[in-house]
């Protein structure tokens, strides 16, 4: 059975501004591509942080049935968020420990109904050290923003 891997990033142009989410998804088996699958999307008027979090939500969403995958993310927010935080959000109602609403709660929700289907591993990776695959997903998340830049500097 083949090894599930969805890298995951998200770019934006001024926060806010126009951004973009990107996904490399690769079946593995040993040290053999199998198969893989680009995505990317994005909005004229956004956040990274919305962006970091629909690169991950869209990567398990697109998967067809409930699987075993290890997403590999540049974003602390999102590995610190879906493996930490989220327990105690959910707990207060949506709220932070200070009491105030959790920023971007839909996506936060849509993160975690999408990984409950599946049995998810989060890796963290240094953004911008090299790394191909998450180079590749930051290239694929650029690609998702030149549509917005474009209209905006029209």
């Amino acid at each position: 059975m083949p090894e599930l891997f969805a890298y995951t990033d998200g770019a934006c142009s001024g926060n806010p501004g126009p951004g973009g989410w990107g996904v490399l998804l690769r079946a593995m088996d040993g040290d053999t591509i199998v198969k893989e699958k680009e995505l990317s999307g994005g909005e004229a008027e956004t956040t990274n942080n919305r962006m970091e979090l629909l690169a991950a939500i869209n990567a398990l969403e697109s998967l067809a049935r409930p699987s075993t995958i290890t997403v590999v993310t540049d974003s602390a927010y999102v590995k610190n968020g879906v493996t930490g935080w989220i327990f105690g959000w959910k707990k207060n109602g949506w709220k932070t420990s200070n009491k105030k609403p959790v920023k971007n709660v839909e996506l936060w929700q849509r993160l975690d109904v999408a990984q409950a289907r599946h049995k998810v591993t989060w890796e963290w990776v240094k953004g911008h050290a090299g790394h191909p695959e998450n180079e590749r997903a930051d290239e694929l998340a650029r690609a998702g923003m030149a549509p917005f830049k474009t209209k905006k500097s029209a």
